[in-house]
């Protein structure tokens, strides 16, 4: 059975390795796009969604551990 405490470090988680993958694209990113280096977008436009992605997959990986329902 999935505890709270591990509810609790799937947000930590999720939180942390979005907020500094999406971070890093971003940063990265932006920089090129100063540079006038326009491939640069391409790391900058999917920063969030990437980011968010993660969390999915770490939410998907806690959910396949709850017991099925039957």
């Amino acid at each position: 059975m999935v505890t709270r405490a591990e509810i609790l470090i799937l947000g930590l988680t999720a939180g942390v390795v979005g907020s500094l993958v999406g971070g890093l694209m971003l940063g990265i990113g932006l920089g090129l796009v100063v540079q006038s280096v326009h491939i640069g977008w391409l790391l900058v436009l999917p920063a969030a969604p990437v980011a968010g992605l993660l969390g999915y997959a770490l939410a998907r990986r806690l959910a396949n551990r709850l017991p099925n329902p039957q």
